[in-house]
């Protein structure tokens, strides 16, 4: 079965780091952008950050610049995540481009943009 899988969440305090890592069975990332989003308790989906099939990336959410980093290795899609703080906190999902130019960034939260989403990893940071 085709699936996106996200992994490395967990209970961290202010300041902490996290890597959390998205992978896939059935098909590559290789060729697709793929978009990490997040979604706190009670609000909208967010789009957070973008890599592209080349490595360009796009930073979506203001409050992630500088503190989030997304990159690729081996076929698998990384975020590392570092001073973490209370806000972050949030199921994180990947995503990979389902409509044209599918090799391009996006944060459409449209779910008819995306040909895989993964299940979600838990991020809570708390004191």
């Amino acid at each position: 079965q085709v699936q996106i899988v996200e992994s490395g969440g967990g209970l961290v305090q202010p300041g902490g780091s996290l890597r959390l890592s998205c992978a896939a069975s059935g098909f590559t990332l290789d060729y697709y952008s793929i978009t990490w989003f997040r979604q706190a308790p009670g609000k909208e989906r967010e789009g957070v950050v973008c890599i592209n099939t080349v490595g360009v990336i796009k930073e979506y959410a203001d409050s992630v610049k500088g503190r989030f980093t997304i990159f690729r290795d081996y076929g698998t899609v990384y975020l590392q995540i570092n001073n973490l703080k209370p806000e972050d906190t949030g199921v994180y999902y990947c995503a990979t481009r389902g409509s044209e130019p599918r090799t391009l960034c996006t944060d459409d939260p449209r779910e008819g943009h995306y040909k895989s989403w993964g299940q979600g990893t838990q991020v809570t940071v708390s004191p």
